[in-house]
Formats: C-alpha cells, structure tokens, sequence
C-alpha cells in the first residue's frame, strides 16, 4: 500500500515555492500533513493550536481538514518565516496568526482548551511541555513529530527525545501512540482516566 496523500491543499505549491526561496526546510512532512488534516476533519466546530508555523505548510494542511465553524490559532516565533503564510493563508478567517516566543505565548494564554494541539517546534515539545498539555480539552489530541533521529541533530537531542517519549507515555490523564512513520510522531489523547 502506499502511504502518501493523494489530496493536497491548493496552497501547497505556492508554499512550497516560497519555502525554497526563503531556504526554508523543516515544512510539514506530506504523510504528517495528511494525518492533520484528518485529526481537523474529526474536530467539527473545534478550536486547534499550531505550535511552530514555520512557511505554513501544516497551517494549510490543517485548514484543508478544518470545517467552516472551526478555529486555529497558530504561533510562530520567526515573523519573517510567518509571513509567507499570513501572505497565502491569511485570507481565510478561520486562522489567527501570531508573531510571538511559543513559551512566552502559551505562558500567558489564557482562553479555552483546544480539540487538537500540533507542537511543531521546541515550545510545547521540548520546553513548556505541561502547559500544553494543560490547553488539550478532554478527548482532545496533542500531536508532535519530527521524533525519528536525524544526522542533523545536536549530540544530546536524541537523549531528549527519549525523555520526553517516556514522559508522555507514563502520563495516566492521556492515552499515546508513537507511530515510526512519516518524520516520527507521537499521538495522545486526554482522557477522563486522571
């Protein structure tokens, strides 16, 4: 079977476009933004956090998966790097995009929790783990990728990634999945066990 999308957004050409003019490389791996798109589908009307938006491409990954009544707010530190998004995505009205520190953000939000929180970049992954996983709303999901070890990768990132794999498994208020797929992810989902 073969496991990659056969739909994509209509925008992904254009960010991936700019992507390669900016240098960009760390966008949203296709099998990741096919599974975003799902989990979005799953949450009618639901309120969705994007941790790291990078060029956009999860952003738009997830918009394709989004219905009308459905919300996302997504956080990126580098606004230089946001804004190829804001210019293709920012359009839609279902999207806040905000130029701010991730930590520094979820740090001082202080609305209601989110039906799904993709952390795609060190806060809420690495650094501020609780916190986000405070802002999941119960049979709600938190999603990280990029877990599969990379030549790229500083000495001690792999040891991190292990930590943070144990921490997450060992938590009783969510149920996780790892999936040795796409760029590695880890699925959890908040449960009423707690």
């Amino acid at each position: 079977m073969d496991d990659m999308p056969s739909r994509f957004p209509v925008s992904l050409p254009a960010l991936r476009a700019a992507a390669r003019a900016a240098g960009f490389i760390r966008s949203c791996e296709e099998r990741t933004g096919s599974l975003l798109a799902v989990l979005a589908a799953a949450c009618p009307g639901g309120r969705i956090l994007e941790l790291g938006t990078g060029v956009g491409e999860g952003t738009a990954w997830l918009l394709s998966g989004m219905d009308r009544a459905s919300h996302l707010v997504t956080v990126e530190l580098d606004e230089a790097v946001q804004k190829v998004a804001r210019e293709e995505l920012g359009s839609d009205p279902r999207v806040t995009f905000v130029a701010e520190d991730g930590g520094a953000w979820l740090q001082n939000y202080g609305g209601e929790p989110f039906d799904l929180v993709f952390a795609d970049t060190w806060p809420g992954k690495f650094s501020h783990l609780e916190r986000a996983l405070q802002l999941v709303a119960l049979g709600g999901t938190y999603l990280i990728d990029d877990l599969t070890p990379q030549p790229d990768w500083p000495e001690d990132h792999e040891a991190a990634v292990k930590r943070l794999l144990a921490d997450l498994e060992a938590r009783e208020d969510f149920h996780s999945v790892r999936m040795a797929w796409a760029s590695g992810l880890l699925m959890a989902v908040r449960s009423a066990r707690a």
